[in-house]
């Protein structure tokens, strides 16, 4: 379902200018019921959101059902998973601009992955011409949020989200892609609009 870029924005007037500011509000992604965690976020595809977290975070290995708890609509996803470990007593907290944020000790940020096989092998032409096919609505309403776009290895834009942060648009993306089938996405390309910083990679 598309998000209308008017409704992630609010009109703010100053000295007689007239212009649209970012919305930023807390999630809370509950797994079962219980709070695992709460990012600062650009609301829409929140569900698309926490299934992307959990599954970077590895605590889940597939999609999921997720949506709002009927106790709390606003702000709040509830999936229905069983998690692949405990997490303990450790919660999560990230800002929108931090994507490492809530970890409690430096093995928490290390990446636990398997080295990939090389990927597809795209046309440099096309690598450059990638960030004029991302489509970013509500950044050109706003001038004050980020995109993840997913493509194919011929350049056709699969998906993109939007979202004051970075990672969380990524981890809209990633949501996405969990509840298409698309995952990995080994053979796809990922083009996001800012830095790219490890814990994107």
């Amino acid at each position: 379902m598309a998000v209308d870029p008017l409704r992630l924005s609010v009109p703010i007037e100053r000295d007689g200018v007239l212009d649209r500011v970012a919305i930023e509000e807390p999630l809370e992604i509950r797994v079962r019921g219980e709070a695992l965690a709460v990012t600062m976020r650009t609301p829409g595809h929140d569900e698309e959101l926490a299934l992307g977290f959990l599954y970077g975070e590895g605590l889940i290995t597939g999609p999921a059902p997720a949506g709002p708890p009927p106790d709390l609509e606003a702000n709040t996803v509830d999936v229905d998973a069983e998690l692949s470990f405990d997490p303990g007593r450790r919660r999560f907290y990230t800002s929108s601009s931090c994507g490492v944020c809530g970890k409690g000790a430096l093995a928490e940020v290390a990446v636990h992955a398997e080295p990939l096989p090389p990927g597809p092998r795209v046309a440099r032409a096309l690598l450059a011409d990638l960030p004029e096919r991302l489509r970013q609505p509500a950044f050109e309403a706003t001038g004050g949020l980020h995109a993840t776009g997913l493509f194919d290895a011929g350049g056709a834009l699969l998906a993109v989200r939007e979202d004051v942060g970075r990672h969380n648009a990524m981890d809209k993306v990633v949501g996405r892609a969990l509840l298409d089938g698309r995952l990995p996405l080994h053979g796809h390309v990922l083009c996001v609009s800012g830095r790219l910083s490890f814990y994107l990679v």
